[in-house]
């Protein structure tokens, strides 16, 4: 009897072990590289070309883990400039501590655009291109490199975080998002806002009037 007891006591003790093991979570892991050449040659003359404000030495890939739509951790990348790439890694480890889901975080949006989402639900980064004035006010390019330019800011999921002109979208699939008090998956949250403040970034929506830019973050906020 006492052997029978002490079998099944084992027995017990493994399954917890090997539930504790199914239950442990995947770490959150990030690495900083310079720019593989296959990318840099991707990049230049159609998201990068000479006069941009940033060389491509100056950019670097970040790669981290984060959670997608469906709850599972996956790895993605954005380039970023190298003066943040640093202080970035800890502001996605926090999106992952908390569990913010990113639908799509890959470097092929600069590639032929085959196989991306068709909502355009994809965050990114580096992008070298003027600022976009407010539709409000009217008018073409600014005349100003965005934070885009310098890798210096990052949209996070588009779709669930739209940029607003003016109190409208161009995308009515989009409409819905404006609402803020309700939450989907993939809304930008105070914490999320707070994660990139830590590192003294600000976020488009926060921005006066009605207009906003809800997936926006950068070192300027703007």
């Amino acid at each position: 009897m006492a052997r029978t007891i002490a079998l099944v006591a084992v027995a017990l003790f493994l399954a917890g072990l090997a539930g504790s093991a199914r239950a442990a979570p995947t770490p959150f892991v990030s690495t900083v590289r310079p720019l593989p050449a296959p990318l840099r040659d991707t990049l230049d003359n159609r998201y990068w070309r000479p006069g941009c404000p940033v060389p491509l030495s100056g950019l670097r890939l970040l790669t981290v883990r984060h959670w997608d739509f469906a709850g599972t951790p996956r790895m993605g990348q954005l380039i970023v400039n190298r003066d943040v790439a640093g202080r970035l890694r800890g502001v996605f480890r926090r999106l992952y501590e908390l569990r913010f889901a990113i639908r799509y975080l890959e470097i092929d949006i600069y590639g032929s655009g085959k196989g991306l989402p068709a909502h355009g639900d994809f965050s990114g980064s580096f992008e070298c291109r003027q600022s976009v004035p407010s539709p409000c006010v009217g008018g073409n390019a600014s005349g100003r490199w965005s934070n885009h330019a310098y890798g210096l800011a990052i949209d996070l999921n588009p779709r669930e975080n739209p940029y607003v002109g003016c109190g409208m979208v161009r995308d009515p699939t989009r409409a819905r998002y404006i609402n803020r008090t309700t939450l989907h998956e993939g809304m930008v949250t105070p914490a999320v806002v707070r994660a990139f403040a830590a590192i003294g970034w600000g976020w488009g929506g926060s921005w006066t009037g009605d207009t906003k830019d809800y997936m926006h973050f950068s070192t300027t906020g703007g």
